[in-house]
């Protein structure tokens, strides 16, 4: 018979995959992984958008020809009417009134803004009544940025106290620790890749932060299940039961991570790249990246730390310590393992008749005892023998 394969044996949970006897190779490799995205916010930093940095934007139709010569006649107005600003970004937009080329400028104030239209409107014949401007100062940036943080310092509060509830405050801690460092290395990949921060990043990080606890959750509810009465006894250690339970969670976990990031791939890559819907990416890119982060966390990261919180607990550090002590003691021969003493008497030891037939004649466990049939009616035939005949005397 063909042996199984790796998908069939995720799905049954029998993998063996030991992620928690390498939990020092994830804890090291999250560590490298926290290095370069705090390295990436100092030395890159992150492009803002101009609701956070504060600037200009302008609409142009898109009539006037490709997006490169729209930004490059943009530059040359900002340096002539603009007081040297710059060009941030330029993308395609479609709107009611039709497509639109959005310029994205540095700060200018409503002079320069209309010098610069008029400039713009000039370079491409058109009407500058055509071109709309819009002003965003940094303050609204700031405020996003304040009731941002809030709702995350709530959302972690809250997640805090119903993972106690639920579980316990170790399990609170193994999972905050995880979602923490999702958003770090979400935020790391960010920089990295240099895509603009707008508000609708800010949203994308919220929402992973959902769906990295969902995960979590679903892997500590089967940890709950495989440990609950663990102590009771000494066939594995507490790091073994939760490493039993992120393998029969596994592919639970990587089916619902693959089904949530197909519809954010193609909002990301077809959206965003092929179809040039630019307004998308910064919303694609944090949650395609994020919900890929979130899988590799709950299982690579929060487990492991669990189990870490969990042997400092001097009850579980005792139990675990009589499950390695019995092995010795099995693997030095001092001790027989259940069923094992049985097999070998059964075919080493010649057997006794005479024990035979007393261990034949005890009563099994739950046996009714052994006595006289009651008389009567229900209890077989009278005591005389004469059976339900009448007048059941002796034949004569």
């Amino acid at each position: 018979m063909a042996k199984s394969g790796l998908a069939s044996r995720l799905y049954r949970g029998e993998a063996g995959l030991d992620i928690i006897g390498r939990r020092k190779v994830w804890f090291g490799v999250a560590l490298v992984l926290v290095l370069l995205s705090a390295l990436s916010f100092g030395l890159r930093g992150f492009s803002l958008g101009i609701e956070f940095a504060g600037g200009n934007s302008f609409q142009i139709p898109a009539s006037v020809g490709t997006l490169e010569q729209t930004e490059l006649e943009v530059e040359e107005a900002l340096g002539t009417a603009g007081g040297g600003a710059e060009v941030v970004t330029t993308q395609k937009v479609g709107g009611t009134g039709g497509d639109f080329y959005e310029v994205r400028t540095t700060q200018v104030d409503t002079e320069q803004a209309n010098a610069v239209k008029a400039e713009i409107a000039e370079k491409f014949g058109i009407d500058a009544a055509a071109i709309s401007g819009n002003q965003v100062s940094e303050a609204w940036g700031s405020q996003v940025t304040s009731r941002a943080l809030l709702g995350l310092v709530i959302f972690v509060a809250v997640v805090m106290i119903y993972l106690i509830l639920r579980f316990e405050w170790r399990m609170a801690v193994a999972a905050v620790s995880s979602l923490i460092m999702n958003l770090v290395l979400t935020a790391g990949i960010y920089s990295l890749v240099g895509f603009e921060v707008t508000p609708s990043t800010v949203i994308g990080f919220l929402t992973i932060l959902g769906f990295a606890l969902y995960d979590v959750v679903v892997v500590f509810d089967k940890v709950q299940e495989n440990t609950r009465g663990i102590t009771a006894n000494n066939n594995q250690t507490y790091g073994e039961a939760a490493n039993l339970a992120i393998n029969q969670s596994l592919m639970r976990s990587l089916n619902t991570s693959v089904v949530a990031l197909l519809p954010v791939g193609g909002l990301l890559f077809i959206g965003a790249g092929l179809l040039g819907a630019g307004t998308l990416k910064d919303l694609g890119l944090v949650l395609f990246v994020g919900m890929a982060v979130a899988f590799l966390t709950s299982i690579l990261l929060a487990t492991p730390l669990l189990v870490l919180l969990k042997n400092y607990d001097p009850r579980i550090q005792a139990h675990n310590k009589r499950v390695l002590a019995r092995r010795g003691a099995i693997a030095r021969g001092e001790v027989t393992p259940k069923g094992a003493a049985r097999s070998a008497e059964a075919v080493d030891e010649p057997v006794d008749p005479e024990s035979a037939a007393l261990a034949g004649a005890a009563p099994r466990v739950g046996a009714r005892p052994a006595g006289k049939r009651p008389t009567g009616a229900r209890g077989g035939r009278p005591a005389g023998g004469g059976g339900n005949r009448p007048g059941g005397g002796k034949r004569r």
